[in-house]
Formats: structure tokens, C-alpha cells, sequence
């Protein structure tokens, strides 16, 4: 069977590719981090004041976690409606979607303003903030690995996982240049709105991009072979259910490391450890700048070593810090702190970085959305919904770091378990799977 694209998608260029998919995600993890960041440090005492100061913060991640549930309801909305109509419509969608709940939130009004109504309405907002990134992630590396060549989808699905790394810097950086420019009671009146009321100029861009890119070759080619799944949701349970099953399981770690060093380590920090979250933003930032580095490198390493390869060591190396890392970040020194998140984003990017190619890799055309989709942020529950929570909790409990660490350890080494059972996928013919 051919494997040349139709002449009308052939003429793509990898720029236009590589900016359309790394665009859309950076916007929307953007969005989904800047609610991260805000939890951390003011939502708590807007949305829950009659709350103690832990119990805020844990109401706050708790409804940090609506999102994380949302994920995959969002990842079977659209991976249906992606898998049977295509991957461009959704894409779209999902950004106005996304763009939606996070300018919502911005113009929430708090506690002292409506009462109960408030965190009500924060949950709900930061729901369909879930449901977009849920159906973002699965069409923005569909739409990179189903163009690129056999032997570079490593790279090219590289690009839109690249793209929470310069979210959560731009999140990140957006708050700290509000810490810079005004007092703290500017900051929690009004300042934390900034960054979501800025997301509606992001999604305008990023709207326009994706606009102008046409159909997947793979998916265009199923299509004429009337290869359309009814129900992919049902398909991929049924025919790839132990594959479904063991890909979410595997990138738990995934989320666990991320949001244990961006959510959880800024909560951390300033609450019992009482460090200036200016610092700790600053720490995050480096090294979720080492993230947007290192991820390319990583994923292109697996086009060469395997995927499994490459995600194993990301267990390994995840296990073996866990417990270095919270030293470090108990010194309270900036530098060892930032060498701590590092680190862990190093760990992070071996997983990540070779995901994008190889969770789509792992399900047919007909239900590769839904499959990777739920895959990816399935996975997120437990490893960004439930970490923060959990994390926060184990401290208050035990008054120290070690149970946290201890815990990133067991997802270690039960991440590596799953990875080890999936089959390698990097020679895989796309058309044929």
C-alpha cells in the first residue's frame, strides 16, 4: 500500500506544523497552569476564606483536581468527534473551549462579593477549563505524528510537548511580574485576574494558526478507506483495552512529577516552609526552562533508542531523586532548590518528551484520538488531580517531606512496571496499526 500523502496535504510545511501544534498547547497549558499557580498562592483565601489556611489550600487544590477529572471527559468528547470528523475541527474547538473557562474565571466574582456561589462557580469554570485541555493534547500530537516521517516522529511530536513548558513559564512569569509591580493587596484584589483575562488575546492567535492547517494525511487516507469507527470509545476498550489500561497507568509519573515540583512545591515552600514565592517561581521556571530543552533532545533520542528505552529511564531516574529532591528543597537555598526541580523536570522529559509520538503510536487510526486521549489524561487524575492533595495532606499529617517522597517513589517504580509491558512502537507503520 502507498504511503505518499495526497497532494493537497504534501505541500505542508514542518513550520507550519511544528508552530500550529506547539501554539495551541503552549496557550492551553497556560491557561490550565496559571489556575495551578493562582491555587497555590491566592485562591484559597478568596474563594474559601471561612476555611483555616491549610483547609483553604486543600479546598483550592481540590478544586485544582475538577480539572484533572474533567480530562478525560473531555479526551472522549472530542477523540469521538476527532476520530469520526477529523483532527483540525477539534483542535479549534478545544482552544475556544479552554479560552472560555479561563477568561471566565478571571472575571469571577470571590466569596466576600456573591458567598457560596463563588467556589461554585470556580468549580464549574475550571471544569470546562479540563474538558478543553482534554481534547487539546491528543489532537496537537495526532496532528504532528501523523504528518511526520516513520523515522522523526520522536521530533516532530516533540513540538507540541514543548509547549507546557513555555506555558507554565509564561504562567509562571505572569505572576511574578504582577509580585513585582504591585503590593499583595493589590495582587489579591484584583492583580491574580491579569493572567486569565489575558488568555482571550492567546486563543485569538492561536485560533488563527490553526485555521490555516488542513487534515492529517494518516486520517484523510482513512477516510477514503472508510476506516470510521461508530464508537471509538467502545473500540478502543474492546480491542486495546490492556494497552489503554497500562499507557494511563504508565505516565501517572508523568503528572506527578510535574505537579509536584509546580503546584505542590510552591504550596510547600511558602506555606511551611515560608520562602518567598517570588524565589520559588523563579526556581520552577528554570527548570521547567531545562524541561523545554531537554524534551526535543529526549524525544528525538527515542526515534533512535526506542520509546521504552527512553520512558524507563525517567522511572529509574525518578526513583532515585525523589528523596534528594526534598532535601535540597528544605535547605531553602535558591540554588539548591532550583538544582531539586531540575532535576525532577529531567525526569519528567524522559517520559514526556518520547509520549507524544509513543501514545499515539500505541492505537489504530480509527479511535488513535479517543486512545491517546484518554491515555494521557486518564492518568492525570491520580497523578496532577490527586498528588497536590495528597502531598499537602501527607505533610500536615506528618510534618515532613519524606512520606512525599516515599510516594513519587512507589509511582516510580509502578510506571517503569507498565512501561516495561507495553510493545515498542517506534518502527511502527501508522497507516497499518
Amino acid at each position: 500500500m502507498s504511503t505518499i500523502a495526497p497532494p493537497a496535504v504534501r505541500t505542508v510545511s514542518t513550520t507550519r506544523i511544528a508552530v500550529a501544534s506547539f501554539v495551541g498547547t503552549a496557550i492551553e497549558f497556560y491557561d490550565f497552569y496559571i489556575y495551578g499557580t493562582a491555587a497555590a498562592l491566592v485562591l484559597g483565601k478568596l474563594f474559601f476564606p471561612t476555611f483555616s489556611a491549610l483547609a483553604g489550600t486543600l479546598a483550592a487544590f481540590a478544586t485544582f483536581g475538577v480539572g484533572f477529572v474533567a480530562r478525560p471527559i473531555g479526551a472522549v468528547i472530542f477523540g469521538h468527534f476527532g476520530d469520526r470528523t477529523g483532527r483540525k475541527t477539534m483542535l479549534v474547538t478545544s482552544l475556544l473551549v479552554m479560552g472560555t473557562g479561563t477568561v471566565a474565571i478571571g472575571l469571577l466574582p470571590t466569596y466576600r462579593d456573591v458567598g457560596i456561589a463563588a467556589p461554585v462557580l470556580l468549580v464549574l469554570c475550571r471544569f470546562l477549563q479540563g474538558v478543553g485541555l482534554g481534547g487539546e493534547w491528543g489532537g496537537a500530537v495526532l496532528l504532528a505524528t501523523e504528518y511526520a516521517p516513520r523515522d522523526k516522529r520522536g521530533l516532530w511530536s516533540s513540538f507540541p510537548q514543548m509547549g507546557p513548558a513555555i506555558g507554565f513559564i509564561a504562567a509562571g512569569g505572569s505572576f511574578l511580574l504582577l509580585g513585582r509591580v504591585m503590593d499583595d493587596a493589590a495582587f489579591e484584589s484584583w492583580g491574580w485576574r491579569i493572567p486569565f483575562l489575558a488568555s482571550a488575546a492567546l486563543v485569538v492567535v492561536g485560533f488563527y494558526i490553526r485555521m490555516r492547517i488542513a487534515e492529517t494525511p494518516v486520517f484523510r487516507k482513512a477516510l477514503e478507506q472508510h476506516e470510521r469507527a461508530k464508537a471509538p470509545i467502545v473500540e478502543v476498550v474492546r480491542r486495546q483495552g490492556t494497552t489503554l489500561a497500562l499507557a494511563t497507568c504508565a505516565f501517572i509519573l508523568a503528572h506527578t512529577l510535574f505537579y509536584t515540583i509546580t503546584t505542590f512545591a510552591l504550596s510547600y515552600g511558602t506555606t511551611v516552609l515560608d520562602l518567598d514565592k517570588d524565589m520559588l517561581l523563579l526556581c520552577a521556571m528554570a527548570a521547567a526552562l531545562v524541561l523545554g530543552i531537554a524534551t526535543p533532545l529526549l524525544a528525538v533520542l527515542s526515534d533512535r533508542v526506542g520509546r521504552r528505552n527512553v520512558c524507563l529511564s525517567a522511572g529509574v531516574l525518578a526513583a532515585v531523586w525523589a528523596y534528594p529532591m526534598f532535601a535540597l528543597i528544605n535547605t531553602g537555598e535558591p540554588l539548591l532548590i532550583g538544582l531539586a526541580m531540575a532535576v525532577g523536570m529531567l525526569a519528567f522529559a524522559a517520559l514526556y518528551g518520547p509520549m507524544g509520538a509513543f501514545l499515539p503510536e500505541m492505537f489504530a487510526t480509527r479511535y488513535r484520538y479517543t486512545g491517546a486521549s484518554v491515555a494521557y489524561n486518564a492518568s492525570g487524575i491520580v497523578g496532577g488531580g490527586i498528588t497536590p492533595l495528597l502531598a499537602t495532606q501527607l505533610v500536615a499529617s506528618t510534618g515532613s517531606s519524606v512520606p512525599v517522597s516515599g510516594y513519587i517513589v512507589v509511582v516510580a517504580l509502578a510506571s517503569a512496571l507498565c512501561v516495561w509491558f507495553l510493545k515498542e512502537t517506534h518502527t511502527s507503520d501508522l497507516e497499518t496499526t
